[in-house]
């Protein structure tokens, strides 16, 4: 198993499939449908982007998943120190392949690379109702540190 940085933007774009069709199934009200040649576009552009980090997961000669991270840069100012973190957009592993340790070894990549590039924190959000998500990052130790609400009109 092994895990690569990527400006493949074909390859991200077919491993961005399940993770867009959760998105969807969770909040069609909110999300596109998955589409191929869109999503292309999309990661052809940030592929290019030097804040965006994309790695690649494979087993044998197989991608197995594929995560997105930014590193965040905060300037400081009369409310909040200065800081920079790690930020967690995506980890998407292809259908079938869930809950078999691919999504840890991603992560354990990333704080790795947040070593690194010295950085010590690492940060991400997922939906509130995406309970697979909720427990494996909980898992990783993850702890809440900010509450977002919506309200619909």
């Amino acid at each position: 198993m092994q895990i690569t940085r990527t400006t493949d933007f074909e390859l991200l774009a077919r491993l961005n499939k399940p993770i867009q069709d959760l998105h969807v199934s969770l909040h069609p009200e909110f999300f596109n449908e998955y589409n191929l040649e869109t999503v292309r576009e999309v990661f052809r552009h940030w592929v290019t982007r030097e804040d965006f980090i994309f790695l690649v997961l494979e087993d044998g000669d197989e991608s197995m998943g594929y995560a997105w991270v930014e590193v965040k840069d905060y300037s400081g100012n009369a409310f909040r120190k200065p800081g920079k973190s790690l930020f967690v957009h995506h980890i998407s592993i292809v259908e079938g392949h869930q809950a078999k340790g691919y999504g840890s070894k991603l992560m354990n990549y990333i704080y790795d690379m947040a070593r690194q590039l010295d950085i010590s924190l690492v940060e991400l959000d997922y939906w509130a109702d995406n309970t697979g998500a909720e427990h494996f990052y909980h898992r990783q130790g993850f702890e809440t540190s900010r509450v977002t609400v919506r309200k619909a009109l």
